[in-house]
């Protein structure tokens, strides 16, 4: 039995028959799952994914705005 992350609602499937990277649906709250890690069993919904890496590219953008301040800074 696994568990949704987000609802808690048990899934109906056998730990045993999943693999890492596999995708299941959680038919309470309609989340993405994806198998992250199989010992100890990791599962994650989808989005979870996407907004680590929209955090990510946000912090990516800030470092760049901030070396092209001190790059005008030193044109003065």
């Amino acid at each position: 039995m696994v568990t949704c992350p987000l609802c808690d609602t048990a899934i109906d499937i056998e730990e045993e028959d999943l693999d890492e990277g596999d995708t299941l649906s959680c038919d309470e709250c309609g989340a993405t799952l994806n198998v992250v890690g199989l010992d100890p069993l990791e599962i994650q919904a989808e989005d979870d994914d996407l907004d680590d890496e929209e955090d990510e590219d946000d912090f990516d953008a800030d470092e760049d705005d901030d070396a092209d301040e001190e790059e005008d800074e030193e044109d003065w």
